[in-house]
């Protein structure tokens, strides 16, 4: 089993920016995709970034490319989703999830974050 636990949101103005982190215990990390999900309110949870054990990031909101900047850091058990320039449009509960396989379900979540940009 894998706990996972998100911090760093908050509210913040439009064109600022916040770091999320997400700690993970009680597995073995290393072995994890981890991904950032995000839910805006009325919104379906869409996923942000997936990485796999070995960093390589895939990122999956083209609005997001250039602004947001995932990565994880294996010997510390823990993910960084590192936002800059924030929208209003980026105001949603941000979670961390993980899965044991690139192609398997998100077994594993966090209680979410939330992130509200004001314009």
């Amino acid at each position: 089993q894998v706990q996972l636990v998100e911090s760093g949101g908050g509210l913040v103005q439009a064109g600022g920016s916040l770091r999320l982190s997400c700690a993970a215990s009680g597995g073995t990390f290393s072995r994890y995709i981890m991904a950032w999900f995000r839910q805006a309110p009325g919104k379906e949870r869409e996923i942000v970034a997936r990485m796999k054990n070995s960093g390589e990031i895939t990122y999956y909101v083209d609005s997001l490319k250039g602004r947001f900047t995932s990565s994880r850091d294996n010997s510390k058990n823990m993910i960084y989703l590192q936002m800059n320039s924030l929208t209003p449009e980026d105001t949603a509960v941000y979670y961390c999830a993980a899965a044991a396989s690139w192609f398997g379900q998100y077994n594993y979540w966090g209680q979410g974050t939330q992130v509200t940009v004001s314009s």
